[in-house]
């Protein structure tokens, strides 16, 4: 696991770069300072997130009796849990509850997330499945704030995802990609450095939608739709206010969760993104664009005329989704395998 510290000190590091470059020294003093002072205020990340990996989970009346539904959790320290003390806390668990109550069936998760990883590592994920000889039918990843926090640029890290998506499609399985989340949430850091967190997550979450959607996956803008509520709400924090607490997560769970559904071909409802961005199919760059910009967005491939791209590359479709039915969310315990 990366020190907290080091993040901060690494991300803010890039941040001052760019400004000393522009000639504007005297802010990029007041973001160190401001990194500074975030350093002491979030803890280092010492304890193991609650194991949830190689788990069984059943929604309330569900029966075991029938095969499960096979999914994995790929990236973070987001999509492992940290910050949270109860396995069925861990949105792997949500999520994982969420899918049993929809399809009436149990749900087998396989979670390889790792506290501190960043895209570079998704390789050493999927090999982990592999050799697990798991059967997946839908893979779920959350990855891109720690590529933010150590100054990794979008081209550098996002190769690394799309790799990640085209082999687990590979594998047969699903893929839907939380993209990074919006680090200018975090109560710690102050402006103006906060509004450069903004900035970058925003850049990472474009780049991230449209390597993923040509690499055959589809994404849900995870951040921004978090981001508001976060800022509104301090006990979606856990306690080091850097990672979500249960309550947290179960709003990125919910975010997620209805792609989740129509990926495993449960049936969801799908409109406009907003009332100011039609169904149209339109180029996956825009799409990009605009779902970094809009709550729970999801983007995925589509097809105009017959065709899945035009001279302007990929096409894709930019929607948002729910759940046919209420979904209670009422859990029952997990049952390791």
């Amino acid at each position: 696991m990366t020190p907290r510290r080091r993040r901060i000190a690494a991300y803010t590091g890039g941040g001052l770069s760019a400004f000393l470059l522009g000639g504007a020294a005297g802010l990029a003093g007041l973001m160190y300072g401001e990194a500074k002072l975030a350093e002491r205020r979030i803890p280092l990340a010492l304890d193991d997130p609650p194991a949830s990996n190689d788990t069984l989970w059943t929604a309330t009346g569900v029966s075991r009796k029938r095969p499960p539904i096979r999914i994995a959790m790929l990236g973070d320290s987001t999509a492992a849990g940290y910050g949270v003390y109860r396995d069925r806390d861990t949105p792997g668990a949500q999520l994982a509850l969420g899918i049993s109550e929809v399809a009436r069936r149990p749900v087998h998760l396989s979670n390889v997330a790792v506290v501190g990883a960043e895209s570079a590592d998704l390789g050493v994920q999927v090999d982990a499945l592999q050799r697990a000889g798991s059967i997946v039918e839908l893979a779920i990843v959350m990855i891109g704030a720690n590529d933010v926090t150590e100054g990794t640029k979008p081209a550098e890290a996002v190769p690394y995802l799309a790799d990640a998506v085209a082999r687990l499609r590979a594998l047969g399985a699903e893929v839907v990609v939380g993209t990074c989340p919006d680090l200018g949430t975090i109560r710690p850091i102050a402006q103006p450095l906060r509004a450069y967190a903004r900035r970058q997550s925003r850049a990472m979450a474009r780049a991230q939608t449209v390597a993923v959607v040509s690499a055959g996956g589809r994404t849900v803008s995870l951040g921004d739709l978090i981001g508001p509520t976060f800022m509104a709400n301090v006990e979606l924090f856990s306690a080091d206010r850097f990672h979500p607490s249960a309550a947290g997560y179960a709003e990125a769970a919910r975010a997620v969760l209805p792609s989740c559904l129509h990926a495993l071909r449960l049936r969801t409802r799908a409109r406009s993104a907003s009332t100011f961005t039609t169904r149209r199919v339109k180029p996956v760059a825009k799409a990009a664009a605009q779902a970094a910009a809009r709550p729970g967005a999801e983007v995925a491939a589509a097809e105009r005329f017959g065709r899945s791209e035009n001279r302007r590359g990929p096409l894709a479709q930019l929607r948002r989704r729910r759940p046919r039915r209420r979904i209670s969310g009422s859990p029952e315990a997990a049952t390791p395998m």
